[in-house]
């Protein structure tokens, strides 16, 4: 078996957590999380060719503090 590769400051533990929190939620509660996201003012959706994604997320890995 191959072992599991994380990203810098995630672990197993760590993980579980995160799929324990969206597991738990109920429908209502993940639209809450989802609206109270679009109204965050320090962030900003757009939509993104599925083909530019990788680009994408490898420019904001580069650019994280």
């Amino acid at each position: 078996m191959t072992p599991s590769k994380f990203p810098p400051g995630w672990d197993e533990e760590r993980v579980q957590k995160v799929l324990a929190h969206y597991e738990e939620q109920t429908e209502i509660e993940a639209v809450a999380e989802d609206e109270a996201a679009f109204q965050d003012p320090t962030q900003t959706v757009m939509g993104v060719p599925r083909e530019l994604v990788p680009a994408v997320r490898e420019l904001i890995a580069r650019n994280q503090p």
